[in-house]
């Protein structure tokens, strides 16, 4: 027994600080690359997905993903929430990634996972951060929430980059990231912000099209299929120009379902997948609820 309040002190937080199960990094930098690169020569597109609950992540696995990435969003949107909640002050998005993580990680068996970092948020310091992301058993990052998602010219995103709370601000997330050995594949919505991530050591640069379209409680405004292959390739040829085995893959607006992933694929060159989250849980989780309690609902008896 502690023979003192200091020892009492002193073992609470001991305990604290073992309070959270570290897992071993499942996967190296390299071993990620060297997966999707293989990915690739086999001629198979490059699939990630967005896990907002262990059950997404342990099935998305089974279907067979390249990729499953984590972040706030994830649980908001499994909630009936409108994925642009996770850039809105409803919780601390990075502690809400370190709470899912516990969840996730110990179900995936064979999958690299990604944490979706906020790298704006001014109360971390980002390298400490992403080592603990590393002691937890992530094996990358992505940078979302991510300011990318507001409007350039707009007063609000003009004041946040004046502010400290930029774009920049998550660039430099990710080339700590790569720096400390984690696979990296940031959003990037220009082709200015595509040289910057790759520059900054991106693995996989993920070209965004803004919020998915479909579903209850997806976007109406997007792109079209055409615009948005236009838009895609413009960043593959950005990143490329800086480095040429950067991966590029592309990601939301009117790329909502696999016919969608598979117009764009076929109407650009280089680009070699797709990052669904709407696409690969909400979506499918929407019609197989709605159409499993309409057919017990349409029981006779």
């Amino acid at each position: 027994m502690c023979s003192s309040v200091h020892d009492l002190c002193s073992l609470e937080e001991r305990l604290m600080n073992c309070s959270v199960v570290s897992f071993s990094m499942e996967f190296t930098r390299e071993e990620s690359v060297r997966r999707l690169e293989e990915t690739v020569s086999n001629d198979d597109p490059i699939i990630g997905a967005g896990a907002g609950t262990g059950m997404s992540a342990k099935f998305a696995e089974r279907g067979g993903v390249n990729l499953l990435i984590i972040y706030n969003s994830g649980r908001y949107r499994m909630n009936g929430r409108g994925s642009l909640a996770g850039l809105l002050p409803y919780g601390d998005a990075n502690e809400i990634v370190l709470d899912m993580g516990r969840q996730v990680l110990p179900v995936v068996e064979d999958t690299p996972v990604l944490a979706g970092v906020n790298g704006t948020d001014p109360f971390r310091n980002m390298d400490v951060f992403v080592e603990d992301l590393k002691r937890r058993g992530f094996s990358g990052v992505q940078n979302f929430p991510t300011v990318g998602l507001i409007d350039e010219d707009s007063q609000f995103r003009q004041n946040l980059e004046e502010t400290g709370m930029g774009y920049d601000e998550e660039v430099e997330m990710i080339r700590e990231a790569a720096e400390q050995g984690m696979l990296t594949c940031p959003y990037v919505f220009t082709e200015e912000q595509a040289r910057e991530m790759t520059e900054a050591g991106a693995d996989v640069i993920v070209s965004h099209m803004g919020l998915t379209t479909s579903g209850d409680i997806g976007a109406e405004t997007a792109l079209d299929l055409d615009a948005a292959a236009e838009r895609v390739q413009a960043h593959h040829d950005a990143a490329k120009d800086v480095d040429e085995d950067v991966l590029v893959i592309c990601h939301g607006g009117p790329i909502a379902w696999p016919d969608d992933a598979e117009y764009v694929l076929n109407n650009t060159e280089g680009v070699v997948g797709f990052f669904g989250a709407s696409s690969l849980e909400r979506l499918p989780t929407e019609e197989a609820i709605e159409n499993q309690a309409s057919e017990f609902k349409s029981i006779e008896f």
